[in-house]
């Protein structure tokens, strides 16, 4: 698994001619409202076991939460099921929203 800082994230998403991950937000439903990363997929924590088969394993996944802790079990458990491109959000949300997008709410 890589660890990806927000900065990191914010310069992949704003290459054009890199392809874009698949920004998975594993928060819950009331947090997504609360602010997200335009283009990513809410799929609450507790429902991956189950979604597992909706995910590309074959494709660039970027794991977000609000800190860093449940997105980072969300990509160790995607490892485990033979994904090989899954990123952690290092700081989660909060991260984005104090390095790359000070507009964005906090909580």
């Amino acid at each position: 698994m890589q660890h990806i800082t927000a900065a990191e994230l914010a310069a992949w998403l704003n290459d054009s001619a890199k392809a874009q991950p698949f920004l998975l937000d594993v928060r819950e439903n009331w947090e997504y409202e609360t602010c997200h990363i335009a283009g990513s997929t809410l799929m609450p924590m507790q429902t991956i076991p189950a979604s597992i088969d909706a995910l590309d394993e074959d494709a660039e996944i970027v794991c977000i939460c609000h800190h860093g802790a449940r997105s980072l079990n969300v990509a160790a458990f995607l490892e485990h099921h033979g994904f090989s491109k899954v990123s952690n959000l290092t700081g989660g949300i909060h991260a984005w929203a104090v390095q790359v997008d000070s507009s964005m709410p906090k909580y």
